[in-house]
């Protein structure tokens, strides 16, 4: 019998440590009479500009999740000079690639099981196209399980999906992810994740400790994904410094993205100064989850950050959010993968400014307002979602919940708050829909 190999595949030090969890709760045993499976970390490099910046394996904080796997490959130097998330195999080229690849990393004839995440886009569906026979398991890196999946996948590829681990970081909220093709989910504990979480933090003995009542900042350098542009993220960011001052921070603390520029860190300085208050900037490649641990803080603000779910839900931290209503709108096309967590940062975290309006939504609606976008998103893929968007919507629209739904959206597809009510009585009629789109498409011609 073949030995058996599982290639974990991972892009992120949070990725990492949630696969940490996963072996130390043992969710991958060994079947009954099989000897004890392989275990190498793929690394994924993903950033813009690889070459310059730290892969996961060399991050502060890595070396005690070393010694999970018997070995770590770089799925960068196996592809070199193709950046791993714009390089596909040809699918001609998929069985020379296999051979390659076995021959590379030693595989032989080994039994091949993937561990990956983002398995919608590349590099982890290149890897799961080139070992064609190989098992799947899927495990979450954030909050876009509980979205639908981004693109239609192919049934070669999702039919293979054993299941899909996560962490319970909204708790009660099942993931849709991968729900077309039956796929389970399985929780990850929570204990686990905080134990991993521990030693990481205690690999990291140069982290200075963060001032007493302090409010720690979360940049997300959402100007590289164009949803901002860099103007609007220093404003946002000034934003969350006022707005933490406002409820009595005298001490800031600022975590800005690995990758963003250093006039973001300077923009905050010029505001400190001017309100009179203490500023820490990180400059150091480490997980908010380290700072929650080593020095938790008095406050957590972000904008749709995982780390704000796992401040609230792993350690019981005050949450705010800023910006997110805006964003919403700026998020294209709708399809786009980061509104689930827009939404939910929305939905469920107190806002920074405290506005009267903007109170967080009841918890026995959020299924059924996360299936609503997810069917808006992608009703293609969810089609079996149709009835559970038309009950929310028709009970929950309102000032409120608008903001998460586009009324041409709704029109499209012939949901509730689409048309007028007065049309009401015309959203399945596919002759009315028809008619709507033609009547918009003679308006754009007009307009040119």
């Amino acid at each position: 019998m073949p030995r058996t190999t599982r290639i974990f595949c991972v892009s992120t030090l949070y990725g990492a440590a949630t696969l940490a969890a996963a072996l130390d709760s043992g969710c991958f045993p060994e079947r009954d009479g099989e000897e004890e499976a392989r275990r190498l970390l793929l690394v994924f490099n993903n950033s813009t500009t690889p070459e310059v910046t730290l892969p996961v394996d060399e991050m502060p904080g890595f070396e005690p999740l070393r010694h999970h796997f018997d070995g770590i490959l770089s799925f960068n130097e196996a592809i070199r000079p193709f950046h791993p998330g714009a390089w596909t195999p040809r699918p001609d080229d998929v069985p020379l690639f296999e051979r390659y690849l076995r021959m590379l990393w030693e595989l032989g004839e080994d039994r091949v099981e993937l561990v990956l995440e983002s398995i919608q886009v590349a590099p982890a569906l290149s890897v799961a196209q080139l070992f064609t026979d190989a098992p799947i398991h899927v495990y979450a890196d954030g909050l876009m399980s509980y979205g639908p999946t981004r693109n239609k996948l192919d049934p070669l590829v999702g039919t293979r999906v054993r299941r899909l681990l996560h962490l319970d970081l909204v708790p009660g909220l099942k993931p849709l992810l991968l729900t077309e093709f039956d796929v389970p989910a399985q929780l990850l504990p929570t204990e686990a994740f905080r134990k991993v979480m521990g030693e990481l933090t205690a690999a990291v003995p140069e982290l200075p400790a963060l001032p007493d009542n302090a409010a720690l900042l979360l940049g997300q350098y959402l100007s590289a994904l164009d949803i901002l542009s860099p103007e609007d993220e220093e404003n946002l960011h000034v934003r969350m410094m006022r707005g933490a001052v406002e409820r009595g921070h005298r001490a800031i603390v600022f975590k800005p993205h690995p990758t963003a520029p250093a006039r973001y860190s300077r923009a905050l300085e010029a505001e400190a100064e001017k309100l009179g208050v203490e500023l820490t900037v990180l400059d150091m490649p480490v997980l908010a989850e380290v700072l929650f641990e080593k020095s938790p803080p008095s406050l957590v603000v972000g904008c749709f950050s995982t780390a704000l779910f796992t401040a609230s839900a792993f350690y019981d931290l005050p949450v705010a959010r800023i910006g997110t209503e805006p964003l919403l709108e700026r998020l294209t096309p709708y399809q786009n993968s980061n509104r689930v967590p827009a939404v939910l940062a929305d939905a469920l975290i107190p806002d920074l400014e405290g506005r009267k309006s903007e109170e967080t939504i009841p918890a026995q609606t959020l299924d059924g307002l996360v299936k609503a976008v997810g069917f808006a998103m992608q009703p293609q893929i969810y089609p079996s979602l149709r009835r559970d968007a038309e009950r929310y919507l028709s009970k929950n629209l309102a000032t409120r919940t608008k903001r998460y739904f586009r009324r041409r959206r709704l029109t499209s597809l012939g949901l509730p708050g689409g048309i007028p009510e007065r049309l009401a009585f015309l959203p399945h009629n596919s002759t009315a829909r028809r008619v709507v789109r033609r009547a918009r498409a003679l308006k754009k011609a007009v307009k040119r």
